[in-house]
């Protein structure tokens, strides 16, 4: 155990007597194959494990780690000009020959994970409904009255009296009356403290932010501090002003800003203040809203402290209020882990909300395919999380349908001979890193993500991958740290940007980066997990070289439209924007149809603006370059002005918070990972006050990584973890990881 060869796990199985504690403990050792045979002499010979169980394990193990890989070797690569040959142009083409031409699907069926540890939908029919709040202009449907008297009862929840079947936030009392926690088997004599609030994960567009200002009205008096994303943050303003009788509206204050110094005292002032994430993360501990008592705190998508190590979710931990609140269309995001930081955030007792005990009795055992794992989380998330799907009966919002078609497009000639060329090299790259991954030679996995990057922007329009960063590559193996000059610089920034868009993980969290920094060692982490690892030893956990604080590179600034069409050719179409424009004039023959574009890559809304000035039409954007007043201009043209009708969006920016009812069409331009950031953005338009029939267009290029990618969503849909169960050095654990979707996607 000292030399971190195995770890160990225990669960009480039973109560603990006088002079015993029944337990049952769990080993958990490499996977490396060679390493874990000369453990398993090791366990055999000490008599820790009999030879019987270690053959199980190591079938299970094998069977788990099955996958193969076609392998390729190319020096090709792509050029810098052009040499694209268009082809002719074609006649225009109607909405009815574009839907004939793709697939018709339906990416959520209803069985999601989350939906099979809720409450089944004959029960939330039954729930008992709240009183229409007197001070509310806006009157609630009957669901979202059941939804305020849930959220009532949860502020004030009561244990289950001795001797019940029934658990409360997974405590029970025993016949003695004893308070047992069936999760943790925690016992005590004296009654826990029970947690105050909830999740309200209802499906994106049924009022979330309706409900919860209901509740504000007739909780009580006290302060609510609601923590959102800054695109959102003057929706919760708005909405209380327009749904609030004018004589009952509370006081409110965005905090936010530079201009937050001058009221920072003066909250208690305040009946609600609206922040931002990125104002609680600067304020840490120690600002105006760590100050305050707060009657209840809610995160709107709070699905943004999904990891519970970074300086966000520390920072919102530590806020003290009466009652605590997550507001989420998806609670899980990428695995179930994502559930415990919300968990630890509503301050659950009993042990749940320990990393440790919430892994080993939920997390482990669903990976496992064990029942009590479902068991407990069912029980858990029925308790503390209400969710409701737009497509129940009688939640009955009588939205208008929505049709989904995944567009296949035919690559043009020399885009496919491009295409090939670096699929050859990254099937290359992959194979070398494969052999050579025991040496430790560095930048070689930078090689094969910089190559799938570069595979996933030719899809989409060859000049986004026209530079190569050959140079980058170079860099990234030559050895040791480097000088912060202004060369290199640029290099790490570029070497982080090529990180953030291969979503590599933090390797002190094993989480996605957040707030990430390269080191002038050229190792990436979330900010807040280095600022630790600094703080303590002042060395790079990756290669041991002295680290400050001064040696920490950020994120290159996003740049502004203008800005990338410098760098871009913008002029020349490709096989993806020419289908793309197919749909926008088949979509804008339609009287009062708008189209949403959504991209993962700004540089390609950039591609597309320039071919939109070209062909006539009138839009509106959003991205990241952009302050919230210019975000709330441009949605405001979409919703006013009849001539813009198309609206280029940045998907990292534009999949939470806003309402986009204005638009009936929406098109997926490339795929994101993670699935649910795509039905976030999708149900910005399919939504409450949608009045037109809703279409999505999910481009995809035939034969290429796109459809693959398609495949590892459906996979994080049903909630197929990448789970690895055995014990591994962090680093390890990352690599495999990733590498299992780098293997998926070059297969």
């Amino acid at each position: 155990m000292d030399r971190g060869e195995i770890a160990i796990e225990a669960q009480l199985t039973a109560d603990k007597g006088f002079y015993d504690v029944p337990t049952r403990i769990f080993i958990y050792g490499t996977s490396d194959r060679t390493r874990r045979l000369e453990l398993e002499e090791r366990l055999k010979a000490d008599k820790l494990l009999k030879a019987t169980q270690l053959k199980q394990t190591r079938a299970e193990s094998d069977a788990q780690r099955t996958m193969g890989l076609k392998s390729g070797r190319s020096s090709a690569g792509l050029g810098t000009t052009n040499g694209l040959v268009e082809p002719e142009p074609q006649p225009e083409v109607s909405l009815e020959q574009l839907a004939q031409g793709s697939e018709t699907v339906q990416f959520r069926n209803g069985e999601d994970f989350v939906n099979s540890i809720a409450m089944d939908e004959d029960k939330l029919s039954q729930m008992p409904m709240a009183e229409q709040p007197k001070s509310l202009s806006a009157t609630l449907l009957p669901y979202q009255l059941q939804g305020l008297a849930w959220l009532t009862a949860k502020e004030n929840p009561t244990f289950p009296a001795p001797g019940s079947p029934d658990t409360v936030q997974l405590w029970k009392r025993d016949a003695q009356g004893r308070f047992v926690n069936v999760g943790s088997r925690f016992a005590v004599k004296e009654a826990p403290r029970l947690a105050s609030g909830g999740i309200l994960a209802d499906d994106m567009g049924l009022g979330k932010t309706l409900q919860v200002i209901s509740l504000i009205l007739g909780g009580g008096p006290g302060q609510t501090l609601i923590v959102a994303p800054v695109s959102v943050m003057s929706n919760w303003e708005q909405q209380i002003e327009r749904h609030v009788l004018p004589q009952q509206a509370p006081k409110v204050l965005i905090y936010h800003g530079a201009a937050r110094q001058s009221v920072g005292k003066s909250l208690k002032d305040y009946d609600v203040v609206i922040t931002s994430y990125g104002t609680l993360s600067s304020e840490a501990t120690s600002g105006n809203m760590f100050k305050v008592k707060w009657r209840r705190v809610v995160l709107d998508e709070g699905h943004t402290i999904r990891n519970a190590k970074t300086r966000v979710a520390v920072a919102a931990c530590a806020l003290e209020a009466q009652s605590r609140w997550v507001l989420t269309g998806t609670p899980i995001i990428n695995n179930v882990k994502d559930l415990h930081s919300l968990v630890k955030f509503l301050r659950l007792t009993g042990g749940i909300e320990q990393s440790e005990v919430f892994n080993a009795v939920i997390a482990r055992p669903l990976g496992y395919g064990d029942k009590n794992g479902e068991l407990l989380l069912q029980a858990l998330m029925q308790d503390l999380c209400l969710r409701r799907k737009k497509d129940m009966k009688f939640v009955d919002l009588k939205l208008p349908p929505k049709t989904e078609y995944v567009h296949r497009i035919s690559f043009w000639p020399d885009e496919q001979r491009k295409y090939d060329a670096l699929m050859d090299e990254a099937k290359g790259a992959l194979e070398e890193f494969q052999k050579r991954s025991k040496t430790g030679q560095k930048g070689r996995f930078q090689s094969v993500l910089e190559r799938l990057l570069r595979l996933r922007q030719v899809c989409n329009h060859w000049t986004l991958c026209r530079e190569r960063v050959e140079d980058l590559l170079r860099f990234l193996e030559e050895k040791g740290a480097v000088v912060l000059n202004e060369k290199n610089r640029a290099l790490l920034q570029q070497a982080l940007q090529l990180a953030i868009e291969s979503q590599e993980e933090c390797p002190v969290c094993i989480d996605d980066l957040k707030s990430p920094v390269i080191t002038y060692c050229k190792h990436t982490f979330c900010r807040v997990c280095i600022a630790k690892v600094i703080e303590v030893q002042h060395k790079c956990p990756m290669c041991r070289a002295e680290l400050s604080e001064d040696k920490l590179v950020e994120p290159a600034p996003e740049l502004s439209a203008t800005q990338e069409e410098q760098e871009l050719d913008t002029e020349t179409k490709s096989s993806k924007t020419e289908a793309l424009l197919k749909i926008l004039q088949a979509t804008l023959k339609n009287q009062g149809s708008k189209v949403i574009i959504f991209s993962q890559w700004t540089s390609f809304l950039t591609v597309i603006q320039k071919q939109l000035d070209e062909a006539g039409y009138v839009y509106t954007r959003i991205d990241g370059s952009m302050n919230p007043q210019k975000r709330d201009a441009a949605i405001h043209a979409l919703d006013k002005d009849p001539s813009t009708r198309i609206m280029l969006a940045s998907l990292a920016v534009c999949s939470v918070g806003l309402n986009l009812v204005s638009a009936d069409t929406v098109v997926l331009a490339d795929s994101w990972w993670a699935p649910a950031i795509e039905d976030q953005a999708v149900d910005r338009v399919h939504r409450l006050g949608q009045t037109r029939p809703t279409t999505v267009w999910r481009l995809v290029m035939e034969g290429s990584v796109e459809e693959r990618v398609l495949n590892i969503q459906s996979e994080k849909r049903e909630l197929v973890t990448k789970a690895f169960q055995e014990k591994q050095e962090k680093g390890k654990k990352t690599k495999e990881t990733r590498m299992a979707d780098v293997l998926k996607l070059l297969a």
